[in-house]
């Protein structure tokens, strides 16, 4: 666990929950995505989808909703996560969690999927890649689906033109505000790691998240043993020796063997 006193906007938690001040996240999004927004709500995912996503070490960062779009923004900081599959991964939560609202699709919501990356996530030098689905026989072409994809790659921020994604982009890559918005979220930064309930939530996520590393461990531990325990089986190792070599219980293992 990072120590809080270490903590920066763009490690998940700080993000997560400087974001969560709606001025902050509807400036954040106004900025990035040069749009006007009436108001920002942040909606909970379906328990369902939420258990069965996070089960797999998926969580969304920053999940919000508009008057007729929803974002979720991403901060990233590992360059060998796939991140073009990630965001397949995220639009699948987004839209299935509509869905299961009572939303017919073809009343979906504008989506957004924004990642802010510490490194160029398409090694092609630029500030901002944003991906629509176009025809490949017609670049022109859109298939209108209402979802869009844009990755900021925070160390290209000098070759940004707009100043104020530019200001954003840097803060990201430095640490050091420049504009009065940076100065803004930097100051709810420091202010949050003194504050108690903060530091008390922190710790909490925490443990849950390491006790979530510790029963996937255990479960990968143990559908190993059960494999093996099958090939032994196949190769008619008497069901005392599987169960010693294993560590299965005899009673597991003579069930294996009914199977």
């Amino acid at each position: 666990m990072k120590p809080i006193e270490e903590l920066t906007f763009t490690d998940d938690y700080m993000f997560g929950h400087v974001l969560r001040n709606p001025d902050i996240c509807k400036e954040l999004l106004e900025r990035l995505l040069h749009i006007k927004i009436e108001k920002v709500e942040f909606p909970e995912l379906q328990k369902t989808i939420s258990n069965f996503y996070e089960s797999k070490g998926i969580r969304l960062d920053v999940y919000v909703k508009g008057s007729d779009k929803i974002f979720d923004i991403e901060i990233q900081n590992n360059s060998e996560i796939n991140l073009p599959r990630r965001t397949r991964y995220y639009q699948s939560m987004l839209d299935m969690d509509n869905l299961l609202k009572g939303e017919d699709y073809d009343n979906l919501k504008e989506s957004f999927i924004i990642f802010l990356c510490q490194f160029d996530p398409f090694c092609q030098n630029l500030p901002c890649y944003t991906f629509v689905n176009t025809c490949r026989e017609s670049k022109s072409l859109e298939l209108d689906e209402g979802a869009t994809k844009v990755f900021f790659n925070s160390t290209a921020y000098a070759q940004e033109q707009d100043v104020e994604i530019s200001a954003l982009l840097e803060y990201i890559n430095t640490k050091i505000p420049t504009d009065d918005f940076t100065s803004r979220v930097n100051r709810i930064v420091e202010e949050s790691k003194n504050n108690e309930k903060f530091r008390d939530r922190y710790i909490t996520m925490n443990l849950h998240d390491r006790d979530i590393k510790v029963l996937a461990f255990k479960e990968g531990q143990l559908n190993a043993k059960i494999e093996t325990a099958k090939n032994l089986i196949a190769k008619n190792i008497p069901v005392e020796v599987v169960a010693e070599c294993t560590g299965l219980p005899l009673e597991e293992v003579e069930k294996l063997l009914e199977k």
